[in-house]
């Protein structure tokens, strides 16, 4: 197992970017005398946290050994994975498109669809599913936990509105136009029904969330709304918090019904 730092001029951000590597050296598969390229898992941190957050306080070393998978760990900061056209740093193109291509010129990564997989918890879970979705020709597989899917409660919010983590100037800063957040491309059920319009290929989804959780409520209403779509998925909702403790147990599931 080899883990890396990554440091380049990305042309989404206009600036150096920083990623964390895991890549299962010691453990490449082999077919007819070659050497067979690598799944990809590009892995999403959690608000206030930082692309070292799975390399510190979750077993991915350990994963990406046992399923043979190369993982992906960008810094996202707190902006979602959403592009902020203001500031010129395209969080989401930067994750679902630009970082694939790079790593797959980096290093001996599979181009098949369904070899590549994005995933995240909370926030990372929320940034996992929208750009997933948004760049479906890319992935195959979504894994999100615990997904901080905040559209459905901070949507029409006015000025004022503050929950308790953060108010309505931070939610209009990384969202845009909260009154019409809904049916955008920021919002997971609007991106589910253009996928279905366009009779493109959906990612096959794991979602999980802890019954203890204060995301509980949103994952349990884009659960059904999969299910109302007929979006074949994996939900699992099970005993836990927002907590790492429920998100290593959960990552390991989603990547074992990968296999």
């Amino acid at each position: 197992m080899a883990l890396l730092q990554v440091s380049y001029f990305s042309k989404c951000m206009r600036r150096e970017v920083t990623f964390s590597a895991v890549l299962p050296v010691d453990n490449r598969e082999a077919s007819a005398g070659a050497v067979r390229p690598l799944k990809a898992l590009y892995l999403l941190h959690g608000y206030k946290g930082s692309h070292t957050d799975w390399i510190n306080c979750s077993p991915i070393r350990e994963l990406s050994e046992r399923y043979n998978v190369a993982v992906f760990m960008p810094a996202g900061d707190d902006r979602f994975y959403l592009d902020d056209e203001e500031k010129g740093e395209m969080w989401g193109e930067y994750t679902g498109n630009e970082l694939v291509e790079v790593t797959r010129r980096m290093f001996p990564l599979s181009r098949d669809r369904e070899d590549t997989w994005i995933g995240g918890l909370s926030m990372g879970g929320y940034g996992a599913i929208r750009n997933g979705l948004k760049y479906a020709d890319r992935f195959g597989r979504i894994m999100a936990l615990s997904s901080a899917l905040i559209p459905y409660t901070i949507a029409n919010i006015k000025p004022g509105y503050h929950n308790g983590i953060e108010g309505y100037d931070y939610y209009r800063s990384v969202f845009g136009d909260l009154d019409i957040l809904l049916g955008s491309d920021k919002d997971p059920e609007a991106l589910i029904h253009r996928l279905k319009e366009t009779n493109s290929p959906i990612p096959q989804i794991y979602m999980s969330c802890g019954t203890e959780d204060f995301l509980l409520d949103v994952n349990r209403r884009f659960h059904h709304f999969m299910k109302q779509e007929q979006v074949e998925h994996t939900y699992y909702e099970g005993p836990g918090g927002h907590t790492w403790e429920f998100w290593n147990e959960t990552v390991s599931d989603a990547l074992e019904r990968a296999r």
